[in-house]
């Protein structure tokens, strides 16, 4: 038996790659319960992380600078769209740092309409030929390719989905740009995970490194892209995957503050810490839109339901989603396009109730109408603006019913961006931070986490599926919703394994074994028996069926039919590594040995046992009960009977 190392061949590392490690078992029975009983080594991370790490720095410069053509190539069809120039970009007339060109200020007129309609014909266009995958909102796509594909996503969507989104965004198209960038970072993680020598884990790593970096570059916002890429895209909080994307996220807006500097996306004057009755009001502007954000799920899915209903090919279904939110950009210019600086005016208290009542309204209908027909858009810009224009109007709502309430509307189109956000993802932790980077007004967090939590508890209450795992869903895709401790690595072997063991003598011969196994008795009920030799030491494991197989002449000795090495575990291993174990060696039980005395069998562990282990925790789960009584609680304890002394230990009566 040799040593488990960190090399990723043999028996991986199982903590590493979904849980503990169950150490492999060697031929000779001394030499593997030594192994099995000696102490095990820290298994958070391998030396493999350092290799990812070095892969996901390299991502978040790719994915930063990815970024920054993305929104280069937007602003400039954009400008050459609307404005008849490239001057606005480009040039020594350039606009300087970080910005988004804004489509509302065209003196097209009527001829508006035909300019998203174009974008969509290219994109459908782009999708027909180049791949089906690039329409969407990027994020549900990414999320299928983990579930289902190990992380691998077709190389062309590389290079098809930005070009794609930066057509159908810069001819007015009513999206973010950062769905289709996180999109572009996810599928260049993939490809170098393709590319290189690693495991469907790390490829998955590497996938949400470039995803995250990509939304850290667009927003500044590292934490919130870490906290995006936990909840909806790795499916676990685990060191291996935390540090490598944590690595991404730091450099790509490391690179992002080189460029442009360090000042937050959303600038927002500083606000007072609300009151008590001001925070209440934030908690109910939560709830409010919260309960919104599940009819805009569901009229996201009831549009494209529709469109699949038109007896048209589906190529041409982007451009009459272009056509309404041309229409609708003719109303109301502000609607077209990405928009960021829609948001700065409703974080800043720029707009009356008149503005925020007209502008959600119709970039609801424009967003909803467009994402639903198949194009290629991002949601999270979209969403921030409905939500912030519905919280700034019920903020100020409050305002003039409840004047005591002292809502601030800037506070409260904050609260709405993130709630919407919460209630429609279901991704509380990431919408409460990224209000914060975005801004960086800390008197917001205690209204943003109050408000957040309650869209997250009426969404989570009334809708089942979320807008970024309705489409998959649909599919037959089994999205992951909780993140919780893995039962079976916190229950140790010893605790269920089957300690009352029938063992068989290896010189024993099968004329002696099979009468007895006929017999029917208790002991004989069991499918597998360990072969002991005469110091005790177990030779292997023979099963019912092997010892009563015919092809074997009753003269073979037991020890003549053990042909496999024994596969055993210790007792303080935890079923985790058991089943693992299982797995990997293709048996349905192991040898336990004691944790003290390696060449001690001290039981079995069967499939059986494992799943048994399970009652607990649906106990736990399902079964309510009271533990302590009012009544009883202040009632002074009886000096008799079972009762605790100063050392901790139980006195009076035993069991």
């Amino acid at each position: 038996m040799t040593p488990a190392t960190d090399e990723p061949v043999g028996h991986a590392d199982v903590r590493t790659v979904g849980s503990t490690d169950a150490l492999p078992i060697a031929p000779a029975l001394g030499l593997s319960l030594d192994a099995a009983s000696m102490p095990r080594k820290s298994t958070l991370v391998t030396r493999r992380i350092l290799l990812i790490s070095v892969l996901a720095v390299i991502l978040g410069v790719a994915a930063a600078y990815v970024a920054q053509l993305l929104m280069l190539l937007i602003n400039l069809i954009t400008d050459l769209c609307f404005y008849g120039r490239v001057s606005d970009v480009i040039g020594p007339t350039a606009h300087k740092g970080s910005f988004v060109l804004s489509p509302a200020g065209n003196h097209l007129g009527v001829w508006v309409i035909l300019i998203p309609v174009i974008g969509g014909l290219l994109a459908g266009i782009m999708a027909r030929w180049g791949s089906r995958a690039i329409q969407g909102h990027g994020i549900p796509e990414a999320m299928e390719q983990i579930l289902t594909n190990e992380s691998n996503i077709p190389a062309r969507i590389t290079w098809l989905k930005p070009l794609s989104s930066a057509f159908a965004i810069g001819t007015g198209g009513p999206f973010g740009a950062e769905g289709p960038i996180i999109s572009t970072g996810g599928a260049l993680g993939s490809l170098i995970g393709q590319l290189l020598r690693v495991t469907a884990n790390e490829r998955k790593v590497l996938l949400a490194a470039g995803a995250a970096a990509g939304m850290a570059a667009v927003f500044g916002a590292p934490v919130a892209s870490l906290v995006l890429a936990v909840e909806l895209l790795l499916f676990e909080l685990r060191p291996r995957s935390l540090i490598p994307v944590a690595l991404a996220t730091v450099t790509a807006v490391g690179v992002r503050y080189a460029t442009y500097g360090a000042a937050p996306v959303f600038p927002m004057p500083s606000v007072l810490q609300p009151g008590g009755m001001a925070l209440i009001g934030f908690v109910l502007i939560g709830g409010l839109v919260g309960y919104a954000s599940v009819w805009v799920t569901k009229a996201v899915y009831g549009v494209e339901d529709m469109f699949e209903k038109l007896p048209i090919h589906w190529m041409w279904w982007p451009a009459l989603g272009a056509l309404v939110a041309g229409v609708v950009g003719w109303i109301e210019p502000h609607t077209l396009g990405v928009g960021y600086d829609n948001i700065d005016a409703l974080v800043q208290g720029h707009w009356g109730l008149t503005m925020l009542l007209t502008f959600g309204a119709l970039k609801f209908i424009s967003w909803v109408i467009a994402l639903g027909s198949g194009t290629s858009g991002g949601t999270l810009a979209p969403l921030f603006m409905i939500g912030g224009s519905m919280g700034a109007a019920i903020g100020m709502g409050i305002n003039h019913f409840m004047p005591a309430a002292d809502i601030d509307p800037r506070i409260a189109a904050l609260v709405g961006m993130a709630a919407i956000f919460a209630g429609s993802s279901r991704a509380l932790l990431t919408a409460v931070v990224f209000a914060f980077e975005t801004t960086r007004q800390p008197a917001c967090l205690l209204p943003l986490l109050g408000g957040c939590t309650a869209a997250y508890l009426i969404s989570a209450l009334i809708m089942r599926n979320t807008i970024m795992t309705e489409k998959i869903a649909r599919r037959g895709v089994r999205v992951p919703s909780e993140y919780a401790a893995d039962y079976l690595d916190q229950v140790a072997v010893g605790e269920v394994c089957s300690r009352n063991v029938v063992s068989l003598k290896a010189n024993q011969t099968l004329a002696e074994v099979r009468p007895w196994l006929n017999e029917s008795g208790e002991d004989t009920r069991h499918q597998g028996f360990p072969v002991v030799d005469e110091a005790g030491h177990v030779c292997g494991v023979l099963t019912r069926r092997t010892l009563l197989d015919p092809q074997w002449h009753y003269t073979h000795t037991l020890a003549e039919l053990v042909t496999r090495k024994p596969i055993a575990v210790n007792e303080a291993h935890s079923l985790r590594e058991a089943a693992d174990h299982m797995v990997a060696e293709k048996v349905g039980r192991l040898i336990v040995v004691s944790k003290d005395d390696p060449h001690k069998l001290v039981g079995i562990l069967t499939r059986g046992d494992i799943l048994a282990s399970h009652a607990q925790r649906l106990r736990e789960a399902r079964e309510s009960s009271r533990h302590l009584k009012l009544r009883q609680g202040f009632k002074p304890q009886p000096r008799s009977g079972n009762t605790m002394d100063g050392h901790g230990h139980g006195r009076g009566s035993g069991r």
